[in-house]
């Protein structure tokens, strides 16, 4: 199973981008979303709608300690961010060491200035490149190579379907 765990929600500032991070980590294939930082009860109402209507298994809870989280994690903990190792280089090792059946990935995705802890704490720093870019697109992007484009097959089976179309929208309700 793949955790994300989002650091440092800040509802005023944060809000729409905490959102974000949970739909791509949902989408792309995730089953869960813990971040720390304020509790926002809107945050997480939002989430639960989504799923409720789009369907899937996904789950946003928050937690008080990152530090203790990330510590007594049991799996694999991926830091995305643009100072770490270029994910060309690591993705590869990162597969060999995560059985996808039998251990457990946490990706962590910054939101406030990372503490240098995430660091260590960290089994992998990974970069989608060593530039400025949003831990949304970083999300996705380590996703979908993770599960090599796989994830985007998946059946929601949800009470909204959109029915792919060359031009137009066509959206069922079940």
């Amino acid at each position: 199973m793949i955790y994300v765990l989002r650091l440092g929600h800040r509802p005023t500032r944060d809000k729409r981008v905490s959102t974000h991070v949970a739909f791509v980590a949902r989408t792309f294939g995730a089953s869960g979303l813990y971040y720390t930082g304020m509790k926002d009860n809107g945050l997480e109402k939002s989430v639960r709608d989504v799923v409720a209507n789009w369907g899937g298994d996904f789950f946003i809870r928050h937690i008080d300690s990152w530090k203790q989280f990330i510590h007594d994690f049991d799996g694999v903990r991926v830091h995305l961010t643009m100072y770490g190792q270029n994910i060309n280089d690591v993705i590869d090792d990162i597969k060999k060491q995560v059985p996808k059946v039998s251990t457990d990935m946490l990706v962590i995705v910054g939101g406030e200035k990372v503490p240098s802890d995430v660091y260590y704490l960290s089994d992998y720093n990974v970069a989608v490149g060593n530039q400025p870019h949003s831990e949304i697109a970083a999300l996705a992007v380590f996703l979908d190579r993770w599960f090599s484009g796989a994830e985007l097959d998946v059946a929601f089976n949800g009470k909204i379907k959109i029915i792919p179309q060359t031009r137009g929208k066509k959206i069922v309700h079940t």
